[in-house]
Formats: C-alpha cells, sequence, structure tokens
C-alpha cells in the first residue's frame, strides 16, 4: 500500500487530484515567515464575530482539512462530543464521537451553508456501526436546531428519518495536540515557522492561518496562496 503521512492509495482512488495536488504542496512549500503568520491572524476575524458549529463526519482528520479550507471558516478544532465519559482522550473515548468545532464568520458562509456541504460529505441514510466514526451534527441553540430541520427538508429528509444523529451539544472536549491540524504538522518548515513565531500547541490549533495551511497541504482549494508570497519554483540540486 502506497502511504504518505496518512494518505494512502485508497485516498488517491477517491481524489487523486486532490492527493497529488497536497504531495506537491508537501514537497515545495510556500515561503511563510513568522512575520506572515502573526499577520495574518492579527487581521483574522475575532470571536466576537464569528459561531461556532460542531459535526462529526469520521476521522476528525480529513474533515479538521477540508473545512479549515473553505471560505469563511476562520478555526477549526478537532474533538470528542456526544457521550457521557467525562474528559475523553483518544485512547479512553467511551461513548464519545470523533467530532469537527469550526469558528465561521456568518457574514462570508451561513450556518445553513456549512450544513448543506456537511450533508453533501455524507450519506445520512447509512451509519458507521463505530461509535467513534459516527456521522453527528450537533446543536448548541435553538436556531441552529430549526437551520438543520431547515436544510434536512430541503434535500427530503427529517431528523427522525436518518441515521446521522441530530443531537443537542452538550460538552466538547479538544482532543489532544497531536491530532490537531494533523496534515500540517507533517509539514516541517511549516510548523518551524510557527515554532519560530513562537507559537505554542495551542496556539496553532486555534491559529485561522494554520486552519488554511492544514486544508492547503491536504490539497483542498484554498486561497491563502494569495495571501503569501509565492513557491519557490526553482529546481534544487
Amino acid at each position: 500500500t502506497l502511504v504518505w503521512g496518512d494518505v494512502t492509495c485508497r485516498e488517491m482512488r477517491l481524489s487523486p487530484g486532490r492527493t497529488v495536488r497536497g504531495l506537491y504542496r508537501r514537497l515545495n512549500p510556500m515561503t511563510l515567515t513568522p512575520a506572515t503568520i502573526r499577520d495574518y491572524d492579527a487581521r483574522a476575524a475575532d470571536r466576537e464575530t464569528t459561531a461556532t458549529a460542531t459535526f462529526g463526519l469520521g476521522c476528525f482528520w480529513g474533515p479538521d482539512a477540508r473545512f479549515g479550507a473553505m471560505d469563511g471558516v476562520v478555526r477549526t478544532r478537532v474533538g470528542y462530543a456526544g457521550g457521557t465519559k467525562l474528559d475523553p482522550s483518544y485512547h479512553s473515548l467511551g461513548d464519545h464521537t470523533e467530532v469537527l468545532q469550526v469558528e465561521f464568520d456568518p457574514a462570508v458562509v451561513t450556518y445553513r451553508e456549512l450544513l448543506t456541504d456537511i450533508f453533501r460529505q455524507h450519506d445520512p441514510q447509512t451509519q458507521p456501526s463505530k461509535t467513534q466514526y459516527q456521522n453527528v451534527v450537533f446543536a448548541s441553540t435553538p436556531t441552529q436546531r430549526t437551520a438543520i430541520d431547515a436544510v434536512l427538508e430541503a434535500i427530503g429528509h427529517t431528523a427522525d428519518g436518518i441515521e446521522t444523529r441530530i443531537e443537542q451539544l452538550s460538552q466538547f472536549y479538544p482532543a489532544e495536540d497531536y491530532h490537531q491540524k494533523y496534515r500540517l504538522r507533517s509539514a516541517p518548515s511549516f510548523m518551524s515557522a510557527f515554532e519560530e513565531a513562537g507559537y505554542a500547541d495551542a496556539e496553532i490549533r486555534d491559529s485561522p492561518i494554520a486552519a488554511k495551511l492544514n486544508g492547503y497541504i491536504a490539497g483542498h482549494d484554498v486561497d491563502i496562496e494569495t495571501d503569501l508570497p509565492a513557491p519557490d519554483q526553482q529546481a534544487s540540486g
């Protein structure tokens, strides 16, 4: 089996173009400096102007990269939710599910638009048997629950008629640092820039530019290159 980081032949078959882009970007990284990191994050929307969405779509590494690349998504973090065990961890998960939590700018992307994309990313009529990787959409407010029902109605479903879990969010537990921005952590040149910028693991987890770069390294379409210096295209010996 061909393996690059956590990219396997299966991912190549499912999305060969994205996988090749990700491999190229990892081997030919754009120029990233500590000053660029700090400037980008300073210009990002602050938490007073963003909203939060929490959902699970299987292993959380993939959704973290995909939604981090989306226009309007400002910050991402992966974690565990939906169960009863206190302070779960990856190796002691209990009845929790792997989930992604995104902070988004409603002026750029709405909650309903996020939901539409979430339901496009999986078949709501099927569900993995293992709770850890199940599909779930959490509502943190009555307004979010109303939006979930409206989006489901628009695609011909109801919450009671699908396998995807629709639940009220009670508690989100951030996952371990090594799970946060998993694809980005496979790019040493980028991680070195964050270290030089003085970013600890918690700052990387909540960094807007880290969310975009995580999607960039995974091969997703992301406009971050317009804000950063172009990569050096000269071949090295």
